[in-house]
């Protein structure tokens, strides 16, 4: 006798995996509570019909309605798992017998009292499969059944019921079984059958069950048929099952974990050796990234039977989870299942499970959301440090060690620009001669609202030190430094990215500049030039003048260490060839120069903004205060035509 015929439960105690459904019809039998209809839902193989038998053993023992028949009586033997049947309870396959002449019989029949039994129960299985005119046929029985008479459906596909018939039915839906559930009941069987197994085997056929105890138990009676000396080995059912050698597996996932196309395609060349189908091997390495995936989240994955494996097999899994990132995994996952459906069907399976690892070794051109991060997984793997999300990103760019790494890119050849270079040197004072020199402050174009230290004085000069010529330096020219673009310097995606941190850096230096850097975004970055826009024109040109510029080029240089220049442009973030000049054009002292009225406007609504995020009260909207400045720049237009 098969192994799910011979385990077949006789009692709801018995049904595994399926407490969620046991437990209430056990309560209701106990409490005689009975529905006239019921109808089972769930996948192939989980328990439905056998579940419809024992509730009709339950309803028609002499003891009974019960949750636990006796098995003695007449009735628990004829419907117990060996028995012949009952001639009360009828059983009818749906799909052979869905016809509307089939339910009309079924229907005359249930007019008849039960000959033996307390009810006369008709179980109809794959009830999805009776036709609309069958169900019709029954609907007036079924709506207004005789007392003695019950109805039970089993079905895998419940939306396909009749409505009317549906919502007259108690309905249970049934589940597959979880892998761990499915060891527990493969290895109590095992051990009933006095047969041992490898380890290794385990997994293999609860992944060959696909979760259904029929389906499982079917496979495991395979392999208990050519078991030698009643133990079953691995490589025999790994050769029955058809399914992939795990050193195979582990082979093709270390090669991933190392970029090596040479050994991937050299298991490939084993698997096609061995005699393994290729979309086989495709599916079994695609539940290998699915495992490795669960691992990384949940570390505890196989103790909470989420992932099935050996021991050995399972630490070779940790470990590969540990070497190839969640990203990484995500976007392989996706190009093995993408694959699977290019091989159902195809003349080709090995030529294309090679063009699937070929995409696997090459990064991904695409836009999808697990190709960006493995990008990104990448690069942070190269650079060997893990940015943060949010503020703490912000903060872990802006500290020493994150600029340190952006000079350690830039060429051999080209020296890393320092912390704090001044723009230009200034111009040296007569000065008595001193034994140290003082290190140049750099100009100030604008007094600065935080006080700025005094210089401390130079130490005495010691004996042992030359004193310096008396005669006074000649006056430097002042220049700008003009640096050249820095190998490995952040783009404009990464300085959007951290602008809030510039900014954070610039209302350290100047408050009203900040203000004004309220509504900017990053247009560019071109050469060693950060370009900004402002939709105000007011604003933007403020925003190029040299002290705003110099702020910002100080706050860039601390939060992202480059030197950059700074310019605005007025426009949004598209490209726009109008550029505010960082050198206002002069108009003679006589004529009445509305810019200066409207300049003077805006430094008395920037001062205002920032008294307001001084003060404890709430601070203006920078979109309100540019607003203000874009309507009086169109009066002073008006007054000036």
């Amino acid at each position: 006798m098969a192994l799910y015929r011979k385990y077949r439960p006789a009692t709801f105690a018995e049904v595994v995996g399926q407490e969620h459904v046991t437990e209430p019809l056990s309560t209701a039998l106990a409490a005689g509570r009975i529905n006239h209809a019921y109808l089972f839902s769930g996948p192939r193989g989980c328990g439905k019909t056998s579940s419809a038998r024992i509730l009709a053993r339950s309803l028609n023992c002499v003891e009974g309605p019960t949750p636990t028949p006796c098995g003695v009586c007449d009735s628990c033997v004829a419907l117990g798992p060996g028995g012949g049947g009952s001639f009360d309870v009828t059983e009818m396959d749906a799909a052979s017998h869905g016809g509307v002449d089939d339910t009309r019989d079924l229907r005359d029949r249930a007019s008849f009292a039960p000959a033996q039994s307390r009810y006369r129960i008709f179980i109809i299985d794959e009830a999805h499969m009776v036709t609309t005119q069958g169900f019709n046929a029954l609907l007036k029985i079924v709506e207004e059944p005789p007392e003695h008479v019950i109805f039970v459906f089993a079905t895998t596909e419940p939306e396909k019921v009749l409505p009317t018939i549906r919502s007259r039915t108690h309905q249970y839906p049934f589940r597959l079984l979880a892998p761990k559930t499915m060891r527990g009941l493969v290895e109590k069987i095992l051990e009933s059958e006095h047969v041992e197994v490898d380890d290794a085997v385990f997994p293999l056929v609860i992944r060959a069950g696909g979760g259904s105890p029929r389906d499982t138990l079917s496979v495991l009676d395979q392999l208990l048929a050519g078991a030698e000396d009643n133990r079953v080995h691995y490589q025999r059912a790994l050769a029955l099952l058809g399914a992939t050698d795990v050193a195979l597996i582990d082979e093709a996932i270390d090669s991933l974990a190392a970029g090596d196309a040479a050994a991937l395609f050299g298991a490939v060349e084993s698997v096609i050796d061995a005699g393994h189908d290729p979309r086989r091997f495709a599916i079994d390495l695609l539940e290998r990234f699915r495992d490795l995936i669960v691992l990384q989240a949940v570390p505890d994955a196989a103790s909470r039977g989420v992932v099935d494996a050996p021991g050995d097999v399972l630490e070779r899994m940790r470990d590969q989870a540990e070497r190839i990132g969640p990203a990484t995994l995500a976007r392989y996952a996706e190009v093995v299942h993408a694959g699977l459906g290019e091989m159902r069907g195809a003349t080709a399976p090995r030529l294309l499970l090679e063009v699937v690892c070929a995409r696997l070794l090459l990064p991904s051109a695409s836009d999808t959301e697990s190709a960006l991060l493995q990008r990104i997984e990448r690069i942070e793997t190269r650079m060997d440090i893990s940015i943060p999300a949010g503020e703490a990103a912000a903060s872990a760019l802006s500290s020493a060690p994150a600029r340190q790494y952006v000079r350690k890119t830039q060429a051999p050849s080209e020296p890393a620009a320092p912390e704090s270079a001044p723009l230009a040197p200034e111009p040296a004072r007569p000065a008595a001669p001193e034994p140290v020199a003082v290190k140049p402050e750099p100009p100030q174009a604008k007094p600065v609202e935080r006080p700025v230290p005094e210089p401390e004085p130079a130490p005495a000069p010691e004996p042992e030190l030359e004193p310096v010529v008396s005669e006074p330096a000649p006056p430097a020219p002042p220049s700008v430094p003009a640096p050249g673009p820095v190998v490995g310097a952040p783009d404009a995606a990464a300085v959007r990215q951290l602008w809030s941190t510039v900014r954070d850096k610039v209302r350290e230096r100047s408050r009203s500049t900040y203000a004004l850097l309220e509504a900017a975004i990053v247009r560019a970055v071109e050469d060693d030039t950060l370009v900004l826009a402002h939709q105000a024109p007011p604003l933007a040109k403020r925003l190029s003048e040299q002290h705003n510029a110099e702020i910002i080029r100080d706050a860039l240089k601390d939060a992202l260490g480059v030197n950059w220049r700074v310019r605005c442009e007025v426009g949004t973030g598209e490209a726009s060839p109008s550029a505010v000049e960082s050198t206002p054009t002069p108009i003679a002292e006589s004529e009445p120069d509305p810019v200066e009225v409207q300049r003077a406007e805006e430094e008395e609504l920037i001062a205002e903004a920032v008294r307001d995020d001084a003060d404890p009260a709430p601070r203006r909207d920078p979109e309100e205060v540019a607003l203000e400045l874009l309507q009086s720049e169109l009066g002073a237009k008006k007054i000036d035509g």
